[in-house]
């Protein structure tokens, strides 16, 4: 009895050392909203963690989900009650829109070996326009038709330049209904063929290097003849005309 009590009491000792000694990495934050300026170049997400356990923590791998991203870990071991941070460095380039970037974390953190860190970045480009085409059907009045052109508050721009590829349209640029807009309208000289244009935008923003932006006007061509035109077509052209009528005797 004696030697089984001592096996318990062994077994509860392991138990309870195996319990106490442990690792723990508690995180701040596993997912970073971030809002660049239009002219940044990179957006950087730190996602920062403490050992909150009573035994080292080590890292195994940290791996971005695309090339534009890389990251870092200050450590490659993190001691229990250390702090530090892994971060997140997201290479913008001409990407504009919503960006989700991902960061997997291994450790041999045995509560949670595997943790992904998600960095998304809201990336508001210089212009934006509503619609980029603007269209007119065959034969239809060749009124003028609006582009609006919403410039970002931090650009300071005070004007744009309208060009079009062609002479078929042309373009006339006032300000909008809203701080940074402004009204683009487009007008065709004629309807009654089809052409294309590719209108070129240039901002004068000092913030802007060169870049040009672009939208599109078009008159449709005329649309083909229906089947059943076509069939009615082809009727009266095979069908010999009435004979006229006898005179009466």
């Amino acid at each position: 009895m004696n030697t089984n009590f001592s096996r318990f009491i062994g077994v509860l000792t392991l138990v309870a050392l195996a319990q106490s000694a442990r690792a723990e990495l508690k995180w701040e934050q596993t997912s970073v909203d971030l809002r660049p300026a239009f002219n940044d170049k990179q957006a950087v997400a730190h996602f920062k963690y403490e050992n909150v356990g009573n035994t080292p923590v080590h890292f195994k791998s940290v791996h971005a989900s695309c090339g534009c991203t890389t990251a870092q870990t200050q450590n490659e071991q993190v001691a229990p009650g250390q702090k530090g941070e892994i971060t997140a460095t997201f290479n913008i380039g001409g990407r504009t829109g919503t960006q989700v970037k991902t960061v997997t974390v291994q450790t041999d953190d045995p509560e949670r070996s595997s943790i992904v860190l998600t960095l998304k970045a809201v990336i508001t480009p210089l212009l934006e326009f509503q619609p980029t085409l603007v269209y007119w059907q065959n034969g239809e009045e060749p009124k003028p038709k609006i582009i609006t052109a919403k410039a970002n508050k931090d650009a300071a721009i005070k004007k744009l330049d309208v060009s079009s590829s062609t002479p078929d349209f042309t373009a006339k640029v006032d300000p909008g209904s809203a701080p940074n807009e402004f009204r683009i309208s487009v007008q065709p000289r004629d309807t009654t063929k089809a052409v294309y244009a590719t209108l070129t935008i240039k901002p004068d923003s000092p913030a802007n290097t060169g870049n040009m932006f672009s939208a599109a006007a078009r008159v449709m061509p005329s649309a083909p003849a229906s089947k059943s035109t076509l069939s009615t077509i082809r009727h009266d052209l095979t069908t010999p005309a009435a004979t006229a009528a006898s005179p009466s005797q």
